[in-house]
């Protein structure tokens, strides 16, 4: 069964469910009211006949005057004396010479019963009459319940007949509105079909309904999914080019080298050549298994309180050398913080910031090193004097071997363009996040921040 069929059935069960309840209760109220109604009139009937009664010397009821029941053929009165002998009936059931209610006429207290005499169903109040602690006689008094059953009947009809005419609209207007209300999941399941018969990852679901109901944000979810796929199906292969082209430059390399050991013999030259070669494999390799670590989420932390003031005096003193008389590198303020954190993983991530800074610094220019607080966090700047990023190439530098630079040659000691990819894994791991601001011609600013450790 469809989800809208059991949807529409469950809106009609429950509908039909109320309808019954509510008309059982409007079924039990109206023939409650009903025979109370009927009940008063017994009752005042018999107070009437009470009234203008009088009981004889020798205990026997006489009945001065009989209320005018003529004018209500549809009250009968019966006097039976303590003989059970009829004593007086009312015009209407005079040729009637059994009890209204035969079963209650021994009763000690006044009773109601339904009964039914000859094919008429009455309603009989029985009233045990007594004088001086001596039972006189019983008095009947009955009301045909013709027109309560007519009445009742009615009514049932009618309530049967508005229920099934309501559970049949319900059900109309159920199937018509879970049909309008899922139409967009034929529109998910179709686009999904296409999806996988076409490898169309850049297909999405239109949707011109509210974006807040649960459909909506059904979609929504679903259009971020199959965007999220395209971007990682599409950075999958981008993955495979980049690696595949920085393999096959070593490789070649290798190869080469390798053929001319076989024709020349071996000499220094090649064989440094090949070092070289397999170092940049391995540490390709090995930075490659790094980045897998960290975006599974499993790169292995071992985290201690580190004195972010001594990883940044210790980054600069090492990258000086580096930066030799080409860049002035500076430190600018520094302050006393400490962080809980991966000493080595954090100096990998400086070192990475720092290097870059150097690398891409003209001769002449300068690479400035700062560190100090802000809303709780610490903040490492790595600010450089350089041509800075193109606007176009800052949403992709964190990328996987992405780089700005397309053409240019790649020196032996060149990266792989997975630097600032592990720099920015390492620093989200600590629960940190890695700002890039950049002005072409201008320089460009890293900036590291970190959560201060706890006391």
């Amino acid at each position: 069964m469809s989800l809208r069929a059991r949807l529409t059935l469950l809106y009609t069960s429950l509908i039909g469910g109320i309808l019954l309840l509510f008309g059982v209760l409007i079924y039990v109220l109206v023939g409650a009211f009903l025979f109370d109604q009927v009940d008063r009139t017994l009752k005042q009937t018999v107070n009437n006949i009470l009234a203008n009664s009088r009981v004889s010397s020798v205990g026997e009821l006489n009945v001065v005057t009989l209320p005018s029941l003529e004018l209500t053929s549809n009250v009968y009165v019966q006097y039976w004396d303590r003989d059970a002998h009829l004593q007086m009936a009312s015009p209407g059931i005079r040729n009637v010479n059994q009890a209204l209610d035969a079963a209650s006429q021994l009763s000690t207290r006044p009773v109601f019963r339904n009964v039914v005499l000859q094919g008429v169903h009455l309603r009989v109040l029985t009233v045990p009459l007594t004088a001086a602690g001596r039972p006189v006689g019983v008095i009947q008094v009955a009301t045909n319940l013709t027109l309560v059953d007519s009445m009742r009947s009615t009514l049932l009809t009618v309530l049967i007949g508005l229920a099934v005419a309501s559970m049949a609209l319900a059900a109309a207007a159920s199937w018509l509105s879970i049909g309008q209300a899922l139409a967009p999941l034929d529109t998910v399941t179709e686009t999904a079909e296409q999806i996988t018969r076409a490898d169309d990852l850049s297909r999405r679901i239109p949707y011109s309904g509210p974006d807040r109901d649960e459909i909506g944000t059904l979609i929504r979810t679903f259009n971020h999914t199959f965007e999220r796929l395209e971007n990682l199906f599409t950075s999958q292969q981008r993955f495979l080019a980049d690696v595949s082209h920085e393999l096959r430059t070593p490789l070649t390399v290798i190869k080469g080298n390798a053929d001319l050991i076989r024709k020349l013999g071996p000499d220094d030259e090649s064989l440094d050549s090949i070092k070289d070669e397999a170092d940049r494999l391995t540490r390709m390799v090995g930075d490659l298994l790094l980045l897998a670590q960290a975006e599974s989420g499993k790169l292995p932390l071992n985290l201690r309180p580190v004195m972010l003031d001594e990883l940044l005096t210790d980054t600069f003193q090492e990258m000086r050398i580096l930066a030799g008389e080409r860049v002035q590198l500076k430190l600018t303020e520094i302050d006393q913080i400490t962080v809980s954190g991966d000493r080595d993983r954090l100096k990998q991530v400086l070192i990475n910031l720092v290097s870059n800074a150097i690398h891409y610094t003209p001769a002449g220019g300068k690479v400035y090193l700062g560190l100090s607080k802000t809303h709780e966090m610490s903040r490492i700047i790595v600010r450089d004097t350089g041509p800075g990023i193109p606007a176009r190439d800052l949403p992709h530098i964190f990328d996987r071997f992405y780089r700005g630079e397309k053409s240019r040659t790649r020196s032996k000691t060149g990266g792989f363009g997975l630097g600032l990819s592990i720099a920015y894994f390492i620093v989200d791991a600590h629960g940190g996040r890695i700002e890039v601001d950049s002005q072409e011609g201008i320089g460009t600013t890293f900036a590291m921040y970190l959560p201060l450790a706890e006391n």
